[in-house]
């Protein structure tokens, strides 16, 4: 059986796949286990189109009878030399007047798309709508499971789909959106790049959402569409592009820096916050992220004030931490943040007790000359004692 590949439907060109990690997962694929998969091989397509009432299960193979239902979720298992025959049959049941079958050949489809695909996704996508409840949820919920291994066929009405005004169907598309988001970066950012676009704020919205799932792997398009939601007129499309900024600095912290830096001027409070919380997610030893910190805690907002303050000996030291807090100290209005940067403007060896001072002094050497030798108080008073005993022997020997 060739290898399915996924191709761009406007260019023709194969989409790169976002991560390997399912690689060929048909698990999503598989209908639960059943009578179909014991179904004996030549009797499939006769029993799914009618032609025979049941077929007899082998005792080995659980017994029973399998019906015109089971055969045809069994259609993906046929010969290649009939498989022409099975996908016709299994196309003509999808649109059968009978709504169990439409189901049963909903159910089946999946795994014959896999081998023959022609034409399946269309009738798909056609039974969304389907007058049955269970039959258009069924459609919506395979819909689901394998747009993410056939994108490039899935995207055949996926558009008009995320922009329906039916919420339920809404729902269920953005869904499928983010189902293929994860599986495929690039078709992910196609359809979000042209949302991120519509005057519908509803849309916006939705697929701001999403940003979260391209965050890492959407590359400089994925940079664009966050740069778009956090200067989005809307604050709540503005708050998902605010999400996405700690897991962007992780992957690539001078993007983020640049998209923090250029939010600073933010006004909703939601949004603000979190693009604080950002800045603890940069990369400090950046020298952008030192003049982002510095010039944040100085802000009119008590907030980022705070959060900068508490970063400034992360991207300062010495000399130059206590000249910026010393300058600060000088304008800062609340009490609590006055002190804290008084503590880090001082300078204990300038301005501390005398003891404090004596601290920074170095250890004096000790320094003999030729003549006499500087003693240690310990040596001294050896020495001390040794005379002091040479003495008193004289005086014992004298008397």
């Amino acid at each position: 059986m060739p290898e399915y590949i996924a191709r761009d439907p406007r260019t023709g060109l194969p989409i790169r796949k976002a991560t390997s990690r399912s690689g060929r997962n048909i698990g999503p694929l598989t209908p639960p286990l059943g009578r179909w998969a014991v179904i004996p091989l030549d009797k499939i397509i006769p029993l799914a189109k009618s032609d025979l009432a049941a077929a007899e299960i082998p005792l080995g193979d659980g017994g029973g009878f399998a019906t015109r239902n089971d055969a045809i979720v069994a259609l993906h298992r046929v010969p290649e030399e009939r498989l022409d025959s099975a996908h016709e049959t299994l196309s003509e049941a999808i649109d059968d007047d009978d709504p169990v079958v439409r189901l049963s050949a909903i159910t089946g489809l999946p795994r014959m798309m896999l081998r023959k695909s022609e034409n399946l996704m269309y009738q798909l996508i056609v039974r969304l709508d389907d007058s049955d409840a269970d039959v258009s949820e069924r459609a919506w919920e395979t819909l689901e499971r394998i747009a993410p291994i056939f994108p490039s066929s899935s995207e055949l009405r996926l558009e008009d789909l995320l922009k329906r005004p039916n919420k339920s169907d809404r729902d269920h598309a953005f869904r499928v959106l983010k189902a293929i988001s994860r599986e495929w970066v690039e078709a992910g950012c196609q359809h979000l790049e042209s949302l991120m676009k519509e005057e519908e704020v509803d849309l916006r919205r939705r697929s701001a959402k999403l940003l979260r799932l391209i965050t890492e792997r959407g590359g400089a398009v994925g940079w664009d569409l966050i740069a778009w939601a956090l200067e989005d007129m809307d604050p709540n499309v503005r708050s998902s592009g605010a999400d996405c900024l700690p897991k962007l600095a992780s992957a690539e912290p001078r993007i983020a820096a640049i998209l923090v830096e250029a939010s600073l001027g933010e006004k909703n409070s939601t949004v603000r916050m979190k693009i604080l919380r950002a800045i603890k997610s940069l990369d400090m030893q950046n020298p952008r992220v030192a003049k982002l910190v510095i010039d944040g805690a100085g802000d009119r907002d008590i907030r980022l004030r705070k959060a900068c303050i508490d970063q400034l000996s992360v991207v300062l030291t010495g000399t130059d931490l206590r000249e910026i807090a010393g300058q600060l100290s000088r304008t800062e209005k609340d009490p609590e943040l006055k002190r804290r940067l008084e503590a880090l403007a001082f300078d204990p060896e300038m301005e501390g007790t005398e003891e404090e001072k004596n601290r920074f002094l170095a250890d004096l050497d000790v320094i003999e000359d030729d003549n006499e030798a500087v003693l240690t108080p310990q040596k001294r008073n050896t020495t001390q004692r040794e005379g002091h005993k040479q003495v008193e022997g004289r005086q014992v020997d004298e008397e």
